[in-house]
This record gives structure tokens, C-alpha cells and sequence, in this order.
């Protein structure tokens, strides 16, 4: 299976220079100890077309030539919002209004990619969303996480959790992949989940992390666990603080670039992101 060589993007390792510091953790007040709190959560319930709420998530801008994708990421509504039936959208459109500049030339295409770094990160507990997928030859949406300390140890020192990635040419398909120092890109160790064509409706993907575990799940049906003891010996770096990545990108070495078949605008959509402790 082709991956990724890197998902770290030239913006988000400037957002995360300039915000990196000491991570909030939100926990509900008056929380019985040894019950599950929600300590991260948004449902998306703004207006039509009303921005997202940026107290919890960081909109990164610029593109990203470690993985050749083809999207210039944006802070504009027209890449990310709220469509005001509880959800927010993502938008991949094949333009350039900006008139942006990507590691290749001209831009051909926005999106949005947005994350958590210095506003929320958590070690443990369970982090899921449900949402409903792109498609199309090229599309690339994905739910991940990312060790907070990028800023300090670089990537994939930082570890990286992929909760969910779907490619559009494997429309009932999702991975799930864990990168870290020695199994890395094209190394990292993952597993896929076959389904039905996630672009039809939502589904529910979801990350159970302890110490020294991790759990993934779609629809409730677990698919991948992973330990220390799947690592040969390399370094585990999941029993720290990781903040949350929501993206659609368009191209790159995994998906392939989009071609004449591949509809635009394309659209990821959010019904929820919650985490508990």
C-alpha cells in the first residue's frame, strides 16, 4: 500500500512555531472521577456560510510540497464553514481567486485544513468524528493527530495518528496508520477497513488511545490495534499529548492528482468532533 512520505505541510509547521506551548486541556467541571468527560467538542452548529469557531480550531494557509498535493489551503468561508443544519463542510474547489502560489506554479486548486495545535491536545482517552466522505479520483480527506511537539522534535519524532484516510479512487475503503522515527511515509504501520462507499452517508470514525494501545473503529466495529510490541523494537511515541487535524486535500503521492472524472467543488462533511478523557 502506498502512503504518504510526509502529511506535514510547510504551514502547519509554521502555525505550530508560532503557537506551540503549553497545551489546554478542557475538562468538564464537576466530573465523576473514573467517567468518561468530554473535553474537546464541536457540533458545528453555526449559521449557513458562518466561519469556524477559530477558539478551537487554527485555519492553516499555504500548500504542501513534501506530499505534492495540488490545494493551496485557505481561510476563507468558501473553503470551510458552516452549512447550518449542524455540520461543517469542507470545500475543495478547482480555482484560484487568490492567485496563490504553490510549490509547482500556479495554484490549481483551495481547500482548508484545520487543526488544534496550542488551542487543544490530549495523551489518552477516545477522539472521534462523524462525517461524511469526499469523492472522486484525487481526493484525499483525512482525521489525524499529531504529537504536540513538533515544534521541538520534528516529524515523525512527534508521532502522527491517522484516525481515518480515504483516497477517491478506493471509495469504500479507509485506513487507519500510526508514523513514528523508523516507520515512517511509506513505512508507517496501519491497517484498512472495507465498507460501503463512505461518500453515500456518514459514518463514525473513531480512535480508543490508552497507554500503550491503540484502537480503531468504524461504526462501532473495531478494525486495528496497535502496541509497542508491533514495532520490532522501534520507538513508541503515542503516551503524549496530540492535538487534532481535520483536512481535504486534492493529489498527492497516495491519491494520484485529480483528473476530467473527479467532480469540483468536492466536499468533506463534519457532523461532530468529539473527544473524551
Amino acid at each position: 500500500m502506498s502512503k504518504p512520505f510526509s502529511r506535514i505541510s510547510r504551514a502547519v509547521v509554521v502555525a505550530i512555531a508560532v503557537v506551540c506551548g503549553p497545551m489546554a486541556l478542557v475538562q468538564a467541571a464537576g466530573a465523576d472521577v473514573g467517567i468518561a468527560a468530554t473535553t474537546f467538542a464541536d457540533e458545528f452548529n453555526g449559521a449557513a456560510g458562518s466561519a469556524v469557531d477559530t477558539r478551537k480550531w487554527n485555519l492553516e494557509v499555504g500548500d504542501n510540497v513534501n506530499n505534492h498535493e495540488r490545494q493551496y489551503y485557505t481561510n476563507r468561508t468558501a473553503n470551510a464553514s458552516m452549512n447550518g443544519q449542524g455540520q461543517l463542510v469542507i470545500t475543495a474547489r478547482k480555482e484560484n481567486p487568490g492567485n496563490y502560489n504553490c510549490w509547482y506554479g500556479r495554484c490549481t486548486h483551495t481547500s482548508a485544513r484545520l487543526n488544534t495545535s496550542g488551542k487543544f491536545s490530549q495523551t489518552y482517552g477516545t477522539f472521534e468524528a462523524r462525517i461524511k466522505m469526499s469523492h472522486g479520483q484525487g481526493m484525499w480527506p483525512a482525521f489525524w493527530l499529531l504529537g504536540n511537539d513538533i515544534g521541538q522534535v520534528g516529524w515523525p519524532a512527534c508521532g502522527e495518528i491517522d484516525i481515518m484516510e480515504n483516497i477517491g479512487r478506493e471509495p469504500n475503503t479507509v485506513h487507519g496508520t500510526i508514523h513514528g522515527p523508523g516507520y515512517s511515509g511509506s513505512g508507517g504501520i496501519g491497517a484498512a477497513f472495507n465498507g460501503p462507499r463512505f461518500a453515500d452517508g456518514f459514518h463514525t470514525f473513531r480512535l480508543e488511545w490508552s497507554p500503550n494501545l491503540l484502537v480503531w473503529k468504524v461504526d462501532g466495529r473495531e478494525f486495528q490495534r496497535r502496541t509497542p510490541a508491533d514495532l520490532g523494537g522501534r520507538r513508541w511515541v503515542f503516551n503524549k499529548p496530540h492535538f487534532v487535524i481535520l483536512n481535504l486535500a486534492v493529489g498527492g503521492y497516495w491519491p494520484g492528482d485529480p483528473n476530467n472524472s473527479t467532480p469540483f467543488p468536492n466536499t468533506l462533511t463534519v457532523d461532530y468532533v468529539r473527544v473524551t478523557n
